[in-house]
């Protein structure tokens, strides 16, 4: 008999003595700077990493983009903005964020099915990139660029034909909020040139939360050979073309991280097409939880321990209310656990136990039935690959608890 999948080390944070260390530094002291429970951690040495093994592994010339949804922490964003090449965003409040830590707005792009009419008109003053997802916003965006005296800057964001096997989330292929079908895609071009806008090229996401690089690689083929036929239809060539994203990292058993290599060769291969074919064309992918989601953490202190007809409960004073994706409410069908551990009781014995938070309601669950070091009342909880979708996607006024920190070390 096999044995049962496990999950992959947490090998980027060091441990000294029996604690995790956040960029350095001891967990509890980072507690104690901190000055209360639950809080995010987010470690700037691990955010610099993986961009630059990212870069090293990526062809010259092809840009990264942050998409700052998966972690809109000001702080973070600053600092990715000063390691990437652009930031995308999804609403104003994102924009506001983007433009205040300084980002280039040149190097701005907004997406989002549901863009407001003054959210158009804020992002055409700010000279952002607009990826059109419907017909209704040309029409918002033109009277926009003449209230304004500015060129609004377009791409078309394509619901495609296919969509990222092996994904999370698909957002491409099939009926779709995001985007316009690819059948209606002339039409929507030629509605751009008539209304005067300033197009620039497309942004193509199929999906997101991908393991599998053959799919991603397929992916990508498949979103380069559509841009080019599509540019036939163009008002004028392609200077910008979005491949999206889709890098996962692994959160549950059994799940290993992400080969860079075949995806490599893919890009650099699609490079130097785009060289030859799409000359004007900067090829850029947009990535979010795999650039900040393996460098945070969730941490959150043991207020009680209790045994209930055998098994032993971790009572903590923070839970779904901040960190929903743990719990497994956030786009789990079966729920699995994340990586986990007591972060200042590294390397003794363990036990098997469930991590709770304080809300009263069964979900409320950071950890189910997980072997973990002995703790007691006091200690920190540590729940991984928590840079991404954590604070920002969670209900933090359910049941009237105190909001989480978050802090960038």
């Amino acid at each position: 008999m096999s044995a049962p999948p496990i999950h992959v080390p947490m090998d980027q944070f060091q441990v000294q003595g029996h604690e995790l260390l956040i960029n350095g530094q001891l967990l509890s002291r980072v507690a104690a700077r901190v000055g209360s429970t639950p809080f995010y951690a987010y470690d700037r040495s691990l955010l610099d990493a993986r961009v630059a093994a990212l870069r090293a592994a990526l062809p010259k010339g092809l840009k990264l983009h942050y998409a700052m949804k998966a972690n809109p922490m000001p702080a973070v964003v600053a600092h990715m903005a000063r390691l990437v090449d652009g930031i995308d965003v999804a609403s104003a409040g994102e924009l506001k964020v983007a433009l205040d830590v300084g980002a280039d707005p040149h190097e701005i792009s907004f997406a989002g099915p549901g863009k407001r009419d003054p959210e158009l008109l804020q992002s055409v003053a700010a000279g952002v990139l607009v990826n059109v997802e419907s017909a209704r916003e040309l029409a918002v965006l033109e009277r926009a660029s003449q209230q304004l005296g500015l060129p609004a800057r377009v791409a078309l964001r394509v619901n495609p034909d296919f969509e990222l096997k092996g994904s999370g989330m698909k957002m491409g292929g099939g009926p779709k909020q995001f985007g316009v079908d690819v059948e209606c895609v002339p039409a929507v071009l030629a509605e751009m040139r008539e209304r005067g806008l300033q197009f620039e090229g497309f942004h193509l996401f199929a999906g997101s939360q991908n393991l599998k690089p053959d799919s991603i690689c397929e992916a990508q083929q498949k979103s380069y050979a559509l841009a080019l036929r599509l540019a036939e239809a163009c008002p004028t060539p392609i200077r910008f073309l979005n491949l999206g994203g889709g890098f996962g990292i692994p959160y549950f058993p059994g799940e290993q991280r992400l080969d860079l290599t075949p995806i490599s060769a893919n890009l650099a291969e699609l490079s130097e097409r785009a060289a030859r074919e799409l000359p004007q064309a900067e090829l850029v992918i947009e990535l979010g939880r795999y650039l900040v989601g393996e460098a945070g953490v969730y941490v959150t202190r043991v207020v009680d321990k209790k045994v209930s007809r055998g098994h032993t409960y971790l009572v903590c004073d923070g839970g779904l209310n901040h960190h929903l994706s743990a719990s497994g409410n956030f786009g789990q069908v079966l729920r699995k656990n994340y990586p986990a551990t007591i972060g200042n009781r590294q390397g003794g014995a363990t036990e098997t136990v469930s991590a709770v938070g304080p809300l009263c309601t069964p979900l409320d669950l950071l950890a189910d039935k997980m072997a973990l070091p002995a703790a007691e009342i006091g200690d920190l909880v540590v729940i991984f690959q928590s840079g991404a979708y954590g604070a920002s996607a969670s209900p933090a006024r359910f049941l009237g608890h105190p909001e989480v920190t978050e802090v960038l070390i």
